[in-house]
């Protein structure tokens, strides 16, 4: 793909009223903050709460409030995004809890967003050039969107809701040794997409 330009580059045309160039930098992250947002997105509260939409309104308010964005790094376009996307999810659960607002659960949802971070991040230790240059957790949250469904449920279940291979096998309707060889085989299909990013 000849046409892939870094977010650096991105973001400097953006700021300089590239709007197409501020479409494209934001695209990059959809998945990743999908995943974010699926990883917080509570069971019971997914039936109200679509994390696609979660997303859509993030990306939307990002695109708006781009000239508030003061970085020019990847590290901190995502950790801007995170905080746009913590405080979109502060606002639909106050809402949908019909609660008054109570700002010491919004510091634990920070912890929360960042800790998912982490664990996206986590698994992709290997050191590479290119990697080196590209936010992980960005990197990975493509990568699993390459995957076939099974693997990415497993992957999911495993390290971003921390299930036990016994919950898994059950959730999947699987005996536990096979979801332990989906995993397995999940994990190497992801190293392959993770090298090939």
């Amino acid at each position: 793909m000849a046409g892939v330009q870094t977010p650096e580059l991105l973001v400097e045309q953006a700021r300089a009223g590239d709007s197409e160039a501020l479409g494209q930098l934001l695209e990059q992250y959809r998945h990743y903050l999908r995943l974010l947002a699926q990883s917080q997105v509570g069971r019971n509260l997914r039936v109200r709460l679509d994390p696609s939409d979660l997303v859509q309104e993030t990306l939307l308010e990002a695109q708006r409030d781009f000239q508030k964005f003061a970085g020019s790094g990847e590290a901190e376009l995502t950790a801007w995004l995170r905080r746009i996307l913590v405080r979109n999810l502060a606002d639909q659960l106050k809402h949908h809890h019909s609660q008054k607002r109570d700002y010491q659960r919004e510091q634990p949802l920070e912890v929360l967003v960042e800790q998912a971070h982490a664990a996206l991040a986590a698994p992709l230790s290997t050191p590479s050039a290119h990697l080196a240059r590209r936010e992980q957790a960005v990197v990975l949250a493509q990568a699993l969107t390459q995957l076939p469904p099974d693997y990415r449920e497993v992957i999911t279940l495993r390290h971003l809701e921390g299930k036990s291979f016994d919950a898994i096998a059950g959730k999947m309707g699987r005996t536990s040794g096979a979801v332990r060889m989906l995993w397995m085989r999940a994990l190497e299909r992801l190293g392959g997409l993770m090298e090939a990013q």
